[in-house]
């Protein structure tokens, strides 16, 4: 028995993905491709995945938002977890990176639920705010560690009552536990994050040791 989450080596880690992870063959596939690319640690543990794939078909997550592409792992799972008349809008700046998301998209099937919006993340959401577009269920931030505070101001005004924000990476790697002084920009971006979010009554809150950490946000009436 213990009081507090357990901690995962390696062993140990194998064995949630082993056991607890039931991943799309074309996931394992983009996992593979994805690790021959010098970035490759920007994608989301497979675990993580399985998590997020829960929750979405938990909520029937029709309309979501993704703030931060990559090679479209996290855009991928959540596609097949939703229902057929599912939408993605994927905000990304990289054409490169997400030629792979899209490769895969196709392959998967599901190209036709997942829409990419290449240019500045913050624009778009301001679009979607001035065309009324309201009413997402759920956003899933992976993106620039010192905007994650502006977007959640913007996906706040576009979530319905009851949508859920996660944010990746807010243990980032432990720093987040590490004196604020002498912390880079991103570390210490995410720690005042932590601690606005801690206090923020318009949201329920779960900061869950998932992966690189991820926050979970519901939006209250």
């Amino acid at each position: 028995m213990s009081n507090h989450s357990i901690g995962l080596d390696g062993r140990l880690h194998d064995y949630v993905v082993e056991h607890g992870v039931r991943e799309h063959p074309l996931l394992v596939a983009l996992r593979k491709e994805t690790a021959s690319l010098p970035e490759r640690n920007m994608q989301i543990a497979p675990e993580q995945g399985q998590f997020m794939a829960f929750l979405v078909a938990l909520m029937q997550a029709r309309r979501i938002i993704e703030i931060g592409t990559f090679t479209g792992y996290s855009s991928l799972v959540m596609a097949l977890a939703q229902p057929p008349d599912g939408r993605i809008l994927a905000c990304d700046r990289s054409a490169e990176w997400t030629a792979i998301a899209q490769r895969y998209w196709r392959e998967a099937g599901v190209a036709d639920r997942v829409e990419l919006r290449l240019g500045p993340a913050a624009d778009t959401l301001r679009s979607l705010a001035e065309a009324g577009d309201t009413g997402w269920d759920l956003v899933f931030i992976d993106a620039d560690k010192p905007g994650y505070a502006g977007y959640v101001e913007q996906c706040h005004g576009l979530l319905r009552t009851g949508g859920v924000i996660l944010l990746d990476n807010t243990l980032w790697s432990g720093r987040v536990a590490e004196p604020a002084d002498g912390a880079d920009a991103d570390t210490r971006a995410l720690q005042a994050l932590n601690r606005t979010l801690r206090h923020d009554a318009r949201f329920d809150i779960a900061l869950t040791p998932v992966g690189d950490g991820l926050t979970l946000l519901r939006k209250l009436g």
